[in-house]
Formats: structure tokens, C-alpha cells, sequence
């Protein structure tokens, strides 16, 4: 335990991993703020007890829950999370077999390894521009309308 204790000691006084750990610790208490802020237009207890029904029986729908920290069920702003910049490093790494430009890439080192990150952060928005969509597709036939402020294609205007 001494040795633990002593080993955070050493961390948190090297100055650039104490800032990296400060700076993670805010990006997730700010997530965590962000997951509770619901889609604009949406009455959030009548959404939030639909949406439980589909997500507490353990099929795809809690999976996503459960990889969101709860964000879906609460159809919260940053439901997505990272799973589209997931979706896209997975994806630009298999090419990586199969594509010989990105082969080259992965060979060239920094140089390479930055442009494989320009491309997985492109890669990103455009998987981002399907899954948001899709994501609000998936909350609107869920929830009942009782629960829409907003209706039709204001809905999806102001959830995009």
C-alpha cells in the first residue's frame, strides 16, 4: 500500500501527467454534465420512462446504454459519445491491411501516423453524419409523441 501511495506521489509531481490527468478528469466531468442534458423539445420524464422499457431488457438498445454511461436512455445530447471515432479507428485499421496507400502510411511513421489520424478524424464525421441521424430515427419511433414538444421536422432541425 505504501508503495501505491508513494507511486502516485511520483505521478502527481510530474508536472505534464498531473496536467494530463487534471484535463482528463474535466473532459469527463463535463461528459457526465452533458449526459444529462435531454434532446431540445423532448419531455424527459416521459421519454426517460419509455426509453428505460427498451433499454433495461439487455438486447442491442442496453448495449448502446451502457457504452453511452446512461446518455441514451436519457436521450441526452451527447448520446453518441465516442463510438463514432471508435467506429472509425477500427475501421481505417482493418483498411490498413487491405489498402496499400494506408499500408505506406503505417510504414512511414510520424509523418504516416498523423495523416492515418487526419484520415480517422474525417473518418469520424462522416460516420458521426449517419449514426446522428439514425441515433434521432431511433429516439422519435420510440418514444411516444405524447412526449415532443417540438414535432416533425423541427425535431429533427433542432436535434441535429
Amino acid at each position: 500500500m505504501k508503495k501505491l501511495i508513494q507511486t502516485i506521489r511520483d505521478i502527481w509531481s510530474i508536472e505534464e501527467l498531473r496536467n494530463k490527468i487534471l484535463l482528463t478528469l474535466g473532459f469527463m466531468a463535463i461528459y457526465r454534465f452533458a449526459a444529462q442534458v435531454p434532446l431540445p423539445g423532448i419531455d424527459i420524464s416521459v421519454a426517460q420512462a419509455a426509453l428505460q422499457n427498451q433499454t433495461s431488457g439487455g438486447g442491442i438498445l442496453g448495449l448502446l446504454d451502457m457504452f453511452t454511461g446512461g446518455a441514451f436512455s436519457k436521450a441526452s445530447v451527447v448520446a453518441l459519445g465516442i463510438m463514432p471515432y471508435i467506429s472509425a479507428s477500427i475501421v481505417v485499421q482493418l483498411m490498413g491491411i487491405a489498402v496499400p496507400y494506408l499500408q505506406k502510411l503505417q510504414k512511414d511513421g510520424e509523418s504516416g501516423r498523423k495523416k492515418i489520424n487526419q484520415i480517422t478524424r474525417w473518418l469520424t464525421i462522416a460516420i458521426t453524419m449517419v449514426q446522428g441521424p439514425t441515433y434521432i430515427a431511433n429516439i422519435y419511433n420510440l418514444i411516444p409523441s405524447s412526449a415532443f414538444y417540438i414535432s416533425g421536422s423541427m425535431f429533427w432541425i433542432t436535434s441535429m
